[in-house]
């Protein structure tokens, strides 16, 4: 069971005027099986947030565990590789890869041959509603909500068990930001993956099964 915990976790940058306190003393603990929601006006914090979380930083003070491994302490490209997938509003497929290159990508990073990652991949697209007949499409040629389901299915292809979701229906209209929402769901309850989505939108935040605020660097649990 994928874990995380975060213990009193603070982390601060510089821009051109001033010193940003952007994360303060933030404790929480993240398991399977359930989709996290993480709410907040732009500027709060929760983006940043996530990018610890997803080891791209280490925060300035406190820790940040992945069963019970300090990840400051671990190879954080190899936790990206093999343990956790970061899914973007702005979707983040490869231009030059069609779909399925797009979600046989991890898959041949494991070290799965060929074949084997062209019949996997194709599966998960099947799994996230991408027919066949769009498998050889390059992402330009795509809706965005078909982008954004490619984008699941690499996440499904990783080799992981956790999935960070910084706004991914930002882009997607009312039908598609459901099938987005329906398919995190999906990998939470059904695939026993742990999952953790910002967002700003409050009806996808009713869906999930913990949700969470964060106003002004500092997280509260929504009652």
């Amino acid at each position: 069971m994928e874990r995380i915990k975060a213990e009193s976790v603070s982390y601060s940058y510089q821009n051109k005027y001033q010193t940003v306190e952007a994360v303060k003393e933030v404790s929480c603990t993240f398991e399977t099986g359930k989709l996290y929601v993480i709410t907040g006006e732009s500027g709060s914090g929760k983006s940043t947030f996530l990018s610890l979380l997803a080891g791209l930083d280490c925060p300035g003070s406190g820790r940040i565990l992945v069963d019970g491994e300090d990840l400051s302490r671990i190879d954080r490209d190899a936790y990206r590789r093999e343990k956790v997938s970061v899914i973007y509003q702005a979707f983040h497929l490869f231009p030059l890869l069609t779909a399925l290159e797009n979600v046989m990508y991890p898959l041949e990073l494991q070290g799965m041959a060929r074949k084997e990652a062209k019949e996997k991949a194709a599966e998960y697209l099947e799994e996230v509603g991408i027919s066949k007949k769009l498998h050889g499409q390059y992402p330009k040629m795509m809706s965005g909500g078909e982008q954004q389901r490619t984008a699941v299915a690499r996440a499904m292809a990783s080799g992981g068990r956790i999935v960070l979701a910084d706004e991914p229906t930002g882009n997607l209209d009312t039908e598609n930001e459901e099938k987005v929402v329906e398919l995190l769901l999906s990998l939470a309850h059904d695939r026993d993956f742990l999952v953790i989505m910002v967002t700003h939108n409050k009806q996808i935040a009713e869906q999930a099964d913990v949700r969470l605020v964060m106003k002004d660097g500092r997280m509260t649990m929504e009652q």
